[in-house]
């Protein structure tokens, strides 16, 4: 397995990459890791490239996930499956306000809770965003994509 989770924040990349994993020893990389200095600074995209590449290097199944289009499309030639997690956006706010604690990402709870009001804007905006995180730029990694992919357009097809 070597696989992509693509899609908005809130989607259930990580949900589904859990899912996926169960109880065997699979190595996740959420782009989140290798994509952020501390705050709210993207690393230089050479570094998060470097990043990504010595960790597809070092395993030999994985799952990737997450909404960067640059470090996705750098993945894809390494994957042997595409998945677009695609539910709508109400269902990623939803999923945001419900999203227990990261404290990979964030210090404590209420720091989490603080981003929150940012973090719905920002998914809000992601029909209408013209970036590498938008649904447009998402849409066109997915549909020229040549390999084994999956869109999935609602939560009870993830299982599927």
């Amino acid at each position: 397995m070597r696989l992509v989770l693509l899609g908005n924040a809130g989607a259930g990349k990580s949900t589904m990459a859990r899912q996926l994993m169960g109880d065997r020893v699979i190595p996740r990389l959420s782009l989140d890791q290798i994509a952020w200095d501390e705050g709210t600074k993207r690393k230089p995209l050479e570094v998060s490239l470097c990043l990504l590449h010595d960790f597809i290097q070092s395993n030999d199944q994985w799952i990737i996930e997450g909404c960067y289009s640059d470090l996705i499309e750098a993945a894809l030639p390494f994957c042997t499956e595409l998945r677009f997690l695609n539910p709508g956006m109400e269902v990623c706010v939803a999923h945001c306000r419900r999203r227990p604690w990261e404290p990979e990402k964030f210090p404590g709870p209420n720091d989490q809770t603080a981003m929150l009001t940012h973090l719905i804007q920002w998914v809000r905006e992601y029909e209408t965003r013209d970036d590498e995180y938008g649904l447009k730029r998402h849409r066109q990694i997915f549909d020229r994509f040549a390999g084994s992919k999956r869109e999935y357009t609602t939560v009870a097809s993830y299982s599927k």
